[in-house]
């Protein structure tokens, strides 16, 4: 343990040291993903779980996502379901990112705000 950190919280404890929580790891990878996917392509597996609406009329970044519909309950916890909310959230610096290392430190940035 480091010194003056014993009487601290677990958030205070990661936001002293400027480190993300699980959940912010977890969703900064998934939003990553998402990137990539978007800027790479999906080699065609997946085409239809995420649609990409593009229009500069929209609140925050232009590429928002919409959803494929599922009947299922399950879906929860699918990939999708997961990120879609967040993806249209991310600032559209992010967003229009020329390449991974930039939207990676866009997107540090957002989750540090978000924290």
């Amino acid at each position: 343990m480091m010194k003056g950190l014993k009487a601290k919280t677990y958030k205070d404890c990661l936001r002293s040291l400027c480190l993300f929580s699980l959940e912010e790891k977890n969703l900064r990878s998934d939003l990553i993903e998402v990137y990539k996917f978007l800027k790479l392509g999906s080699g065609g597996g997946g085409a239809d779980l995420i649609f990409l609406v593009t229009s500069d009329r929209t609140q925050g970044n232009a590429m928002k996502l919409h959803q494929g519909k599922f009947i299922l309950v399950i879906r929860k916890r699918f990939f999708t379901e997961r990120v879609v909310s967040h993806w249209n959230r991310v600032s559209r610096s992010a967003v229009t990112a020329r390449n991974l290392p930039e939207f990676k430190e866009c997107l540090d940035d957002g989750l540090s705000h978000m924290a």
